[in-house]
């Protein structure tokens, strides 16, 4: 069972996802071990005028790809068979 939980940490620890904001104008590549890769901003929403608008959207595609990131962590003990992972315990944990 550790080797399954062990083996599935490391696959989604080198699984990159990515997480987007403003139609995908700005978009963040990370690890399922959180090493964040990249961010790419599309030139469209770089407005000197409107940077507040530029840091929400850096800010949402990184909250999208943490999400992203722990979606497939969620996935990978899932398939290890720890689904939620707790796997059997969460009835002792009144879950």
């Amino acid at each position: 069972m550790q080797q399954h939980v062990a083996a599935a940490h490391r696959q989604a620890a080198e699984t990159v996802v990515a997480g987007s904001a403003g139609g995908g104008a700005v978009r963040v590549e990370v690890t399922g071990g959180m090493d964040f890769q990249s961010v790419v901003i599309d030139s469209s929403v770089v407005d000197p005028s409107d940077i507040e608008m530029l840091q929400d959207l850096v800010l949402a595609a990184l909250r999208d790809a943490v999400e992203a990131a722990q979606s497939l962590q969620a996935d990978a003990l899932a398939e290890a068979g720890l689904g939620g992972g707790l796997g059997g315990l969460q009835g002792l944990l009144g879950g």
